[in-house]
């Protein structure tokens, strides 16, 4: 597996097939087969793509460490700006398609909606991280720093799931919400897992390097 994920085909393929979604939103709106309310169409589906792409971000690492496939730590940051990428389109189809690109009314809107206020804050929050996935960005702010400023992805998704979440709550149906919420509570949970793990690792190596 660590060698078809090294192929230079894997990266390309992997590419086009995150860009698939967005391109069947917009073949959809162009054709006119979203359904009787397109633009709740394009707002949901490509709402849905971030969380997606946050979960398949996050599930990375977890499964590089169970399966082995070390590989997989090269495609992290593209899954990364693709979330990055569905935000910004999800966001442009509430400002086009809810408020016709009337920015006055989008400033005044989002705070009068908590969930589009956290929306907002969460793709706030992404802009610097999907502007420093490029390597040049880790050699610049150094890995230590680089590597905390991205831990806001945590942040990101929890403010995702709410964003999500509220939306939902108009309409009593958290079905879907459910599993989101427990995809991100598995991950988050295993990272935390992870944490305590090392920290008692820590903890227990000087009294082992004094018995030794």
């Amino acid at each position: 597996m660590n060698k078809l994920l090294l192929h230079p085909a894997c990266k390309p393929l992997l590419f086009v097939a995150m860009l698939l979604p967005f391109a069947h939103l917009l073949w959809g709106a162009l054709a006119n087969t979203l359904g009787p309310n397109p633009a709740e169409a394009l707002i949901r589906g490509s709402g849905d793509w971030v969380l997606r792409s946050l979960c398949i971000t996050l599930a990375i690492t977890p499964l590089r460490e169970w399966t082995g496939w070390s590989a997989l730590a090269r495609l992290r940051r593209m899954f990364g700006v693709y979330a990055f990428f569905y935000a910004v389109s999800h966001f442009l189809c509430y400002a086009w398609l809810d408020m016709g690109l009337d920015w006055g009314d989008i400033v005044r809107d989002i705070p009068k909606r908590p969930f589009i206020l956290v929306g907002s804050l969460a793709l706030l929050l992404m802009a610097p991280l999907a502007a420093t996935s490029f390597n040049r960005a880790i050699r610049a702010l150094g890995a230590k720093r680089w590597k905390m400023l991205h831990k806001a992805v945590y942040a990101i998704i929890l403010l995702g799931l709410l964003h999500f979440f509220w939306m939902r709550a108009a309409k009593h149906n958290f079905a879907e919400w459910s599993v989101y919420a427990l995809i991100v509570a598995l991950l988050l949970g295993w990272r935390v897992r992870q944490a305590w793990r090392q920290r008692r690792q820590r903890a227990a190596a000087p009294t082992l390097a004094r018995a030794g």
